[in-house]
């Protein structure tokens, strides 16, 4: 009944052309490189918020995060660049068919089996949130002070190169997020006799800066290392939706062991999707009976990695909107958006507000709808899109970004505090600082404070409570085990007396 309360909600006009609109500008993004979905969401941040309708602004930033995930595999098959990081795997055999004069199969099977996880993921999503939320009725705040932890550590851990650089991104982030009078005691922190930063720096100013500003700077940087050189589309064959019998005996299975893993893997700590595509690519290329075809353009390479790119997603809103908790940067920005509508994901927004819950779920079905019938009829736009000159993309951005910032707060104070953060943010990226734990950072750290405080409040500042609950020491634990796991197949390669095994790092671009 809840959900189909949920499709009366986003049937409605107004939350369609939200979902349609949200679709069409991730597609966008998607195909263009390096334009991932956190940037878009932070770019749009400040505009959605004037338009005072927190349901459809949330449809529309659900389809922008779909959306970017399905365009990203356009960019990826056709001009062997992922438009973010979770595409990674599917270019590997997507260009190679792109080369072979099967692009339209490629993209074919890239978009159906986005289709296809998107809409069975979302039906797990639609079982397992309403359990879970019950479930986290139970947490006290011990638990959500551990699993704060435990998604802070476990993401510092994962993205990027060195678990150094990771931890001091997270220390830059829990930084910005105390900024301002601290509410217990009222004592000003880390505001530099700066009167603008007494009710602490605004986190739309924060993301736009990172995102926005941050990521188009190191971009622009870039332009010359970009490829230019676009895969031709081939004139359609025969078959249906341009794959043919062969085509969709050897993708369907693929799809569903995608889905398989990308959903689980979405709902963890560790969060994003690059984990589960890498996972299914090389789960299809062991069970493959044509060895000689991958990496020359095996249809399976493609079809297991967008399943789970795309079921991916659905699993980061289990604990997103379960438990409040996001566990990739992009979620990191939706739940920010969830604050400024005065809205708190987790139990207790199941309870107060169903309608935007379950709105938001049944438009993730509605929006796989659109997003099939976007990317197969108009892939020829698509690729004009990559035709875009960036001077001219990177310069409106920008100009976006500014104004957005000075339309939300009306000072320059927090322009220039946005493009001080977006500066940082592009040394962060020249010297492969990861992004993602400063975002978690900032929105996770003052909720553990907060967390820490009543805990500490309610056992007459007994530290032992925090070992004594058993569920928060389970927590806590999985927490430090986290810090070793990028570690983990160096240590089976030395067990097995190999020493040619990397750390285990993922991007977070997503």
């Amino acid at each position: 009944m809840d959900l189909l309360s949920g499709f009366e909600t986003v049937l409605s006009p107004q939350n369609l052309l939200y979902a349609a609109i949200g679709v069409t500008i991730g597609t966008l993004v998607g195909v263009l490189p390096g334009i991932g979905p956190a940037l878009t969401i932070a770019l749009l941040l400040p505009v959605a918020l004037r338009l005072d309708d927190p349901t459809g602004t949330l449809i529309m930033f659900a389809g922008i995060y779909a959306g970017a995930m399905y365009g990203g595999s356009t960019t990826s098959i056709l001009l062997n660049t992922p438009g973010e990081s979770a595409s990674v795997a599917t270019s590997i055999e997507g260009y190679q068919m792109a080369r072979r004069g099967r692009a339209r199969s490629a993209l074919a099977t890239a978009a159906i089996g986005s289709f296809v996880a998107g809409t069975v993921s979302t039906v797990l999503l639609a079982f397992v949130a309403a359990p879970m939320a019950s479930l986290a009725v139970t947490f006290r705040a011990s638990d959500y002070f551990a699993l704060a932890v435990l998604a802070m550590v476990t993401v510092t851990a994962m993205v990027g190169a060195s678990l150094v650089r990771g931890l001091m991104s997270l220390t830059f982030g829990l930084f910005l997020g105390l900024i301002g009078i601290d509410s217990l005691t009222g004592q000003a922190r880390f505001t530099f006799g700066v009167p603008e930063l007494l009710d602490g720096v605004d986190i739309v100013t924060i993301i736009v800066g990172l995102f926005a500003i941050g990521e188009t700077l190191y971009l622009a940087s870039r332009l010359k290392t970009l490829p230019e050189t676009v895969a031709p589309l081939e004139p359609a064959g025969k078959g249906f939706a341009w794959l043919s019998r062969e085509d969709w005996s050897r993708s369907w299975r693929p799809w569903l062991r995608g889905t398989a893993l990308g959903f689980p893997f979405g709902a963890l700590p560790s969060g994003g999707a690059e984990i589960p595509t890498f996972m299914s690519y090389t789960l299809e290329k062991r069970r493959s009976k044509r060895p000689e075809e991958w990496g020359n353009g095996a249809i399976e390479g493609v079809a297991g990695p967008e399943a789970a790119n795309n079921a991916s997603f659905s699993g980061v809103l289990v604990p997103l909107l379960t438990l409040g908790i996001p566990t990739s940067a992009t979620a990191a920005v939706m739940l920010a958006a969830f604050g400024y509508f005065d809205l708190s994901p987790g139990p207790q927004l199941f309870e107060k507000s169903p309608t935007l819950v379950w709105g938001l779920i049944a438009s993730l079905f509605i929006g796989n709808v659109m997003l099939l019938a976007l990317n197969l009829p108009m892939i020829r736009i698509w690729v004009k899109v990559l035709q875009i000159p960036r001077p001219l993309l990177y310069t409106g951005i920008l100009v976006f970004a500014t104004l957005g910032v000075y339309a939300v707060s009306g000072s320059v104070v927090d322009v220039l505090i946005a493009f001080a953060i977006g500066v940082v943010a592009v040394f962060m990226r020249h010297f492969e600082f990861p992004i993602a734990p400063v975002i978690l950072g900032v929105i996770l750290g003052p909720m553990m404070e907060i967390q820490f405080r009543r805990t500490l409040l309610l056992s007459d500042n007994d530290l032992t409570v925090f070992v004594r609950r058993p569920l928060t020491l389970v927590l806590l634990l999985l927490a430090v085990a986290a810090l070793g796991l990028p570690h983990l197949p160096r240590l089976v390669a030395r067990v097995r007396g190999r020493g040619d095994a990397r750390r285990l790092a993922f991007g977070d671009e997503d």
